[in-house]
């Protein structure tokens, strides 16, 4: 495909999930459908919409408009890329601008244009981020527009990241220590090879987000300690526990978002218990870790609809669960064991709040540790936006 044919082909799925489809939907279905795009033009269409995504306002502002069209002309003026090569009409192009596209707003006007249109942000969330952030909240959400770097966990059990970086570098896969975490190496090129790679293969590496290597290694576990993943989803944080030496049990409400974890341990060389919620009565662990759901909003370059499909009501529910999950979660931890709560959220009503709560309905605890991390962190060699708290269960005597 030509690079204007991708474009064409970024307006039409851009539409139908402006009609209300879900983004990766329509995605594959649009690969189905188009089966003689390559796996390089998939990726390059792919970036074209998330791309939009992230940066819905400002296109939206520099395009004249809301339709998929109107998002990509404001997205490529927003890079400074010259249009006319793009829409062409030619054959499989987009028609050419009209008069009215041609005279847009240029990045000069988005200088000028409201906060939320600038930082790609919904008006309504601003004061939330400037709650949470202050005078960094600026700097985030414009981080927040742009795609999140690739991150790599170095399997402790199995190699260390000097070995790990030669094993990718053999297969082309170049690298770089991450600043956040120890195990963390950043991914400077070929990333879409490293899952059909063999240092993936062999459990080397995975894929891993640095902000959440750092989640981990702040929890502090030790060899053989008892570890429950409460929330375990994939499992990834329940790897990155067991390659710590801990023993490690892995439950989640929805046992079906835990079907990939015993090949990924099997891969990783690890011993992970996956618990039914009946297999937990009467369990105790020296930790119980709760990686709660969220708003997403520390991983919004990721999963960039998610910013756009937030609302109040949503924040609510989310706030609700995530002190329900702390207050069940708390009955599994042992007399002196800990109780960590993190997510991958900025808002303080999801994070220093929901520890407020759960201190005042809860005696018998206190708090060893609270953190924040930011893509600003490292001199802006960070990760996704996390936060975790650790809590300690007094000792009853």
């Amino acid at each position: 495909m030509t690079p204007a044919a991708r474009v064409a082909a970024a307006i039409e799925i851009l539409d139908k999930i402006g009609s209300g489809a879900p983004g990766e939907q329509v995605l594959t279905g649009w690969a189905r459908s188009n089966r003689y795009a390559g796996s390089g033009d998939r990726a390059a269409i792919r970036d074209h919409v998330f791309d939009v995504l992230r940066r819905r306002r400002s296109s939206a502002f520099l395009g004249g408009g809301d339709s998929g069209r109107a998002l990509m002309i404001g997205l490529l003026r927003g890079h400074g890329i010259d249009l006319n090569p793009l829409f062409s009409g030619e054959k499989f192009a987009p028609a050419p601008l009209d008069g009215a596209e041609a005279d847009l707003p240029d990045l000069a006007d988005l200088a000028a244009a409201p906060r939320g249109v600038r930082l790609d942000c919904p008006d309504w969330l601003l004061p939330d981020f400037d709650q949470a952030l202050g005078p960094d909240a600026d700097a985030v959400l414009a981080a927040l527009r742009d795609r999140a770097p690739v991150f790599l966990r170095v399997n402790a059990a199995r190699t260390d990241r000097t070995a790990a970086a030669a094993a990718l570098a053999a297969e082309g896969i170049e690298t770089r220590p991450g600043a956040l975490a120890d195990t963390a190496l950043e991914v400077l090129s070929n990333p879409r090879r490293v899952a059909r790679g063999v240092a993936f293969r062999d459990g080397l590496v995975e894929l891993q987000d640095a902000a959440s290597q750092a989640v981990v290694a702040a929890l502090g576990v030790g060899q053989g300690e008892r570890v429950l993943d409460y929330c375990a989803g994939g499992g990834g944080k329940a790897l990155a526990l067991a390659a710590q030496g801990a023993r490690v049990s892995a439950h989640d409400a929805d046992p079906a978002r835990m079907k990939t974890l015993p090949e990924r341990a099997r891969r990783a060389g690890a011993s992970i218990e996956v618990l039914a919620t009946e297999r937990l009565s009467g369990r105790r662990f020296d930790m119980v870790f709760c990686d709660a759901p969220c708003s997403g909003s520390g991983a919004w370059r990721r999963t960039p609809a998610g910013k756009w499909d937030l609302s109040a009501q949503r924040r609510q529910d989310l706030t609700e669960v995530q002190s329900e999950i702390l207050n069940d979660a708390s009955r599994l931890v042992a007399d002196g064991g800990r109780l960590a709560y993190a997510t991958c959220s900025f808002f303080r009503d999801e994070n220093e709040a929901r520890i407020d709560a759960f201190l005042s309905a809860n005696s018998g605890w206190n708090v060893l540790h609270q953190q924040r991390f930011s893509p600003l962190d490292c001199g802006g060699a960070g990760g996704d936006g996390f936060f975790v708290a650790i809590l300690q269960r007094e000792n009853v005597v």
